[in-house]
């Protein structure tokens, strides 16, 4: 708050301005070289506090907030008087910051006055301040200011006065939680718990937060404790008091009062105390009343049904039985461990626990000889196996794809009048989707499904590929869609799996359901996506639409890559549009694409069913500059070429190495070769591969043999 210039009055500045004026202290704490008068003169002021006995002050019951700079006024004794006692630590720090502030205020008040006519100014407000100290303590000083109007200093300084004093204790009751705040932060239990939360993980800001928490606590827990021992002293003092004037009411002098003075109707103090407790304390936990005597007996009954269900530990195996115990363990798969679990049995009498510890180190040991002992428990009866122990047997075995075996146990267990669970049933479903056998998979998966059991994410997972290796996309996708409408979003790679399965079929109509989908579903088309609905429509020969979606690539913000690129060259040649797709080639290569070798393989099939031996032979020697193997279709490609071009030497070249690579040959490829072999008059060796043909399971067409007969009967001339 500035104060206006009019709180002190000119007259009172000039007269401080005068350099041989010297004013008359009126309290002896304020004095200047231990004399009664100050001369303003002097270039600092002394103070002496040790008039200010009470150090006790308590928190304003006003709020002001008040901006200051930093503190730096200091405090000198008169050297002359005596030492300031410890107990007036506070009424000093509280004068000392209260000059610092008011000085600033009166320098901005009155900026033309000097130095001198500043402190006097700060002289006589600091008189009457420590006037009024001298009548009680900080707080009541400044209750005082605030309700009383002073007859020395207008109502303006009297206000700033009362608001800076409250200001400057609001700072010290500040710093003091501040200083108790650094001690209780050291504290022994919040170190403590600190170290716990730094052991569970908490680290950083959060840490810090709770220690700060942690150490507030404490303190208002002390400050708690404090103020009841205050409360206890307080009533032991007026407890003493009432017996003291008990004594005087009874005609007894005590410590020297006259009990004449004393007022017969004066009440009797009554002692105030905290109140009893009484019954018994109540307690809950997360809402139950723990206090209720019913617990201690349910807590009797969990701990006897702990011991049902908690398993006793194994037996201890000693002596003989330890001898039949490494046999057993030493044993192989080959060998019969009848004999020697017999033997075993008689000597430990095992428990249901001491035949699975038994396993778990005979599966650590060997795997082979777990399964085979494993087995052979499932039918002894003292082992007393439950629908559990065949789960494991036919999980493990399906984890191996031992279908088989997980097939034997699961009779097994059907023998004995267990039916499958949920839990064996999506076992089944696992491993059956995994081997590709759809129809046990379908059955497993309806069993689930009878059972009221809601197929997760995993279930129809494993459905969904088995339908796609079966090549039966379209049931695949109808899972898909009972997917979506139980609120289960397939992943992207069931989507691309999918979309793949439609593209190899040339099922365009699918591919292209499947490819919306993923949109709808928030998978953005990327490179895979694009390329495969282009081969989608290259398998359906319709390169116009191909074509369409090639050019969306672009869009997506992609470039063909090479696999992309042979796609679309193939869609060309299904319609033999051989110049639309030297432009595509032409126009990719200035847009910086190299063709690579799916693309330089579509390319040779191509022009080599067009005969076009240079060009091929050019693409060829390009694939070798690239340091690439020329793929097996490529050499199928030249083996076809050079025999409808009767080029014998060559054909027969090629053909030595198509025999070679002939589980590679699909029924398609052994007729193309077959009938490019008939062609080129090679009538021995169609015949032979003919017959490799039929070994393989694949049935020759009957174009094929009509062909092939007719050679044979009508061979060409040369």
């Amino acid at each position: 708050m500035k104060l206006r210039p009019f709180l002190i009055s000119k007259q009172s500045i000039a007269n401080f301005s005068k350099p041989t004026r010297r004013f008359s202290v009126l309290s002896p704490a304020v004095s200047s070289n231990a004399s009664s008068t100050t001369n303003l003169t002097s270039p600092r002021v002394i103070i002496n506090f040790s008039i200010l006995k009470n150090s006790n002050f308590k928190k304003p019951v006003f709020n002001f907030f008040f901006t200051r700079p930093i503190h730096s006024f200091q405090v000198v004794s008169d050297p002359d008087s005596e030492e300031v006692d410890s107990d007036d630590g506070p009424r000093t720090e509280f004068l000392s910051r209260f000059t610092f502030i008011m000085r600033a205020n009166l320098s901005e008040a009155y900026p033309d006055c000097d130095k001198q006519t500043i402190n006097g100014m700060l002289l006589v407000i600091i008189e009457k301040v420590v006037s009024e100290l001298e009548k009680g303590t900080l707080g009541e000083m400044l209750e005082t200011i605030a309700n009383t109007p002073s007859q020395d200093f207008s109502q303006d300084l009297w206000k700033t006065v009362w608001e800076v004093g409250n200001s400057v204790l609001e700072d010290m009751m500040k710093e003091r939680k501040k200083e108790q705040m650094k001690e209780f932060l050291q504290h022994d239990e919040v170190k403590e718990m600190c170290k716990f939360a730094n052991d569970i993980g908490i680290r950083g800001d959060m840490l810090r937060e709770f220690r700060f928490k942690w150490a507030r606590e404490k303190m208002e827990e002390s400050e708690g404790y404090k103020n009841l021992e205050k409360l206890r002293d307080e009533q032991n003092e007026k407890l003493e008091k009432a017996k003291k004037d008990e004594s005087v009411r009874e005609g007894v002098a005590v410590d020297g009062i006259d009990i004449t003075n004393v007022d017969p109707t004066e009440e009797k103090p009554k002692a105030v105390s905290l109140p009893e407790r009484r019954g018994k304390i109540k307690y809950k936990l997360y809402g139950v009343d723990l206090s209720d005597p019913q617990w201690a007996v349910v807590a009797d009954n969990l701990h006897e049904a702990e011991k049902l269900i908690t398993p006793e530990g194994p037996k201890p195996i000693t002596g003989k039985c330890k001898l039949v115990t490494d046999k057993i363990l030493s044993l192989t798969e080959e060998d019969d461990p009848s004999e020697l679990l017999a033997g075993w049995v008689e000597l430990l009498e095992p428990s249901r626990v001491d035949w699975l510890t038994l396993l778990d180190r005979l599966k650590e040991r060997d795997a082979r000889l777990y399964f085979k002992i494993a087995e052979l428990l499932l039918s002894m009866e003292y082992f007393e196996p439950n629908i559990r122990d065949y789960c494991k047997l036919i999980d493990a075995h399906a984890k191996e794809n031992r279908v088989d075996d997980a097939e034997r146990i699961l009779t097994k267990m059907n023998a004995k009048g267990i039916e499958p669970d949920i839990l064996t049933l999506m076992i089944l479903v696992y491993m059956y989707s995994k081997a590709g056998n759809l129809d046990r998979a379908k059955e497993a998966f309806e069993n689930l499904r009878s059972l009221g059991f809601v197929p997760d994410m995993k279930a129809y997972s494993s459905m969904i590929m088995v339908y796609i290796n079966s090549g039966q996309p379209k049931f695949a996708e109808s899972l898909m869609r009972e997917m979506e409408t139980r609120d289960i979003k397939p992943t992207k790679e069931i989507y691309l799996a999918l979309l793949k399965a439609f593209s190899e079929l040339g099922l365009v109509d699918g591919a292209q359901r499947v490819f919306n989908t993923m949109g709808f579903a928030e998978f953005n088309p990327d490179l895979e996506s694009c390329t495969l609905l282009v081969e989608a429509y290259e398998k359906a020969g319709d390169p116009e639409s191909a074509r369409h979606n090639f050019n969306y690539l672009k869009k997506y913000g992609y470039k063909p890559d090479d696999r992309c690129t042979a796609s679309m060259i193939s869609a060309y040649a299904s319609k033999n549009y051989l110049d639309k797709a030297s432009n595509l080639l032409m126009q990719l290569e200035k847009d910086g694409f190299e063709p690579g070798v799916a693309t330089y393989t579509v390319l040779v099939d191509w022009l080599g069913k067009l005969k076009l031996v240079d060009e091929v032979e050019e693409i060829l020697r390009k694939i070798k500059e690239k340091g690439e193997n020329i793929p097996f279709k490529v050499q199928l490609s030249l083996c076809d070429m050079y025999s409808r071009v009767k080029d014998r030497e060559q054909a027969l070249q090629y053909l030595g190495i198509v025999e070679g690579k002939q589980e590679m040959l699909g029924a398609e490829e052994f007729e193309r070769i077959i009938s490019a072999l008939i062609f080129g008059g090679l009538v021995n060796e169609a015949g032979r591969l003919c017959k490799i043909m039929e070994s393989r399971g694949f049935l020759a067409s009957e174009a094929l043999k009509v062909s092939l007969m007719a050679s044979q009967s009508l061979p060409r001339r040369e």
